[in-house]
């Protein structure tokens, strides 16, 4: 697709992760036909951007040279962990692949909207529970039997639940989906269809009665994984630049490493580090300025491409995001998300947040507990953001009763008292 900086590919692997030399081919590549940044987005998706359209079929034959195999198609996402995470109730990866063949079988060929999505979601720690899809998939325990939760149009909290069905019924039930949206035309997504659907495949119980999925911890940090960690490393604002990644995997694989899985919070989980070699790896990353901490601030901050890499960005996001962490640390203890969008798209993060900053005619536009495309509570002059940020940082810390979090406490007091202080003098 066409964007500020040129053209951008966007790559899923066919396989769970890449090798360490898959990577380094990925970013050299990058560096070659592109300009050299490479991002992870929200949802795990590999992004290189500054293409030209000479330079992209040279892209392609570098990255089959390097061996490795894209998906083509509908998308059908799994946990970054699927098959190694010790939690999850069971392997997600053999469903995926089974509904991926049954759809490339399919005959007719279905033509279904670009963005349509599945997630086939095996409970795990790690788990997708709060990524948008059309068509969501979990597995769960329903009377001592593995059973898969098939829900539409939302996360796992926001998706209208439809069936419990029997693991045998998985690829039958969402293939009737499948044709029912490619009998509507190419743009139907499963929110059109989400109050008329029922599945003749379906086990009976009271949906309701099933809990919801944890909270997914972030990713950035160390996830115990049997004799050896998982190593999340974040990249800060989802972007790093090829000559960056290629150094830190050359560094990686001398401590171990080997494999890389994408994640959502536009993170890399490292493979095969060993628990006494996991510390230096740590300390490794944070030299890269990436996020490999939990308590790292810039975890909770999402963001977008912004200025001079977005045609449709008016504001230069990434500068706002790292304003945030350094102006106003007191939100980001984890209990809310700041959206820096440079639009109204919010494709960083489509649902709602407690604090979204976005473009607006005089600068930025403040919305509280809503989308980058609602209407702004609050504006603010374009150089009065700093000490907006500030205003807002020094509310919360006077304002913040005993035990609070910030999402908490900006609960309470409210969309009046927000905009009061982000535009005091």
């Amino acid at each position: 697709m066409m964007t500020g900086d040129g053209l951008l590919a966007r790559l899923r692997p066919v396989k769970a992760g890449f090798a360490l030399g898959e990577m380094t081919a990925i970013a050299n590549a990058a560096a070659v036909c592109g300009n050299g940044i490479l991002e992870i987005t929200a949802r795990g998706n590999l992004q290189i951007r500054g293409l030209a359209a000479q330079t992209v079929p040279l892209l392609a034959e570098k990255i089959a040279e390097a061996g490795i195999d894209i998906a083509q198609g509908l998308a059908i996402e799994t946990p970054p962990l699927a098959g190694l995470d010790p939690a999850e109730i069971t392997d997600a990866v053999s469903v995926a692949e089974r509904l991926r063949l049954a759809v490339t079988a399919h005959q007719p060929q279905l033509i279904l909207a670009p963005k349509l999505s599945v997630v086939v979601d095996g409970g795990g720690q790690l788990n997708l529970g709060a990524v948008t899809a059309d068509i969501r998939l979990r597995a769960v325990r329903f009377n001592g039997e593995v059973r898969w939760l098939l829900a539409l149009a939302g996360t796992e909290m926001t998706a209208r639940r439809i069936a419990v069905l029997e693991e045998a019924a998985v690829v039958p039930a969402v293939m009737d989906i499948l044709k029912n949206l490619a009998a509507i035309g190419r743009d139907a997504r499963a929110r059109d269809i989400v109050g008329a659907v029922s599945t003749r495949w379906a086990v009976a119980p009271d949906l309701d009665r099933i809990a919801p999925m944890p909270p997914t911890p972030n990713a950035a940090g160390i996830h115990a994984n049997g004799e050896h960690c998982v190593l999340g490393i974040g990249l800060p604002f989802g972007q790093i630049r090829a000559q960056d990644l290629c150094a830190l995997l050359e560094a990686l694989e001398i401590l171990g490493a080997t494999e890389i899985r994408l994640s959502p919070g536009q993170a890399m989980m490292v493979l095969g580090i060993a628990r006494g070699r996991i510390g230096a790896a740590q300390a490794l990353a944070l030299g890269y300025g990436l996020r490999a901490f939990p308590r790292d601030p810039r975890n909770h901050i999402a963001a977008c491409a912004g200025t001079g890499a977005c045609r449709s960005a008016g504001i230069d996001t990434r500068s706002v995001a790292q304003m945030v962490a350094d102006t106003a640390p007191v939100l980001l203890d984890g209990s809310l998300t700041v959206h820096v969008s440079g639009c109204a798209k919010g494709c960083a993060k489509p649902s709602a947040s407690a604090l979204t900053i976005t473009a607006a005619p005089i600068g930025y536009g403040l919305v509280v507990n809503g989308p980058a495309s609602a209407p702004p509570t609050a504006y603010i002059k374009e150089n009065n953001i700093r000490t907006a940020l500030a205003h807002l940082d020094k509310l919360v810390s006077e304002r913040k009763q005993g035990g609070e979090s910030a999402r908490s406490c900006l609960t309470r007091l409210g969309a009046d008292a927000i905009t009061a202080a982000v535009q005091q003098g």
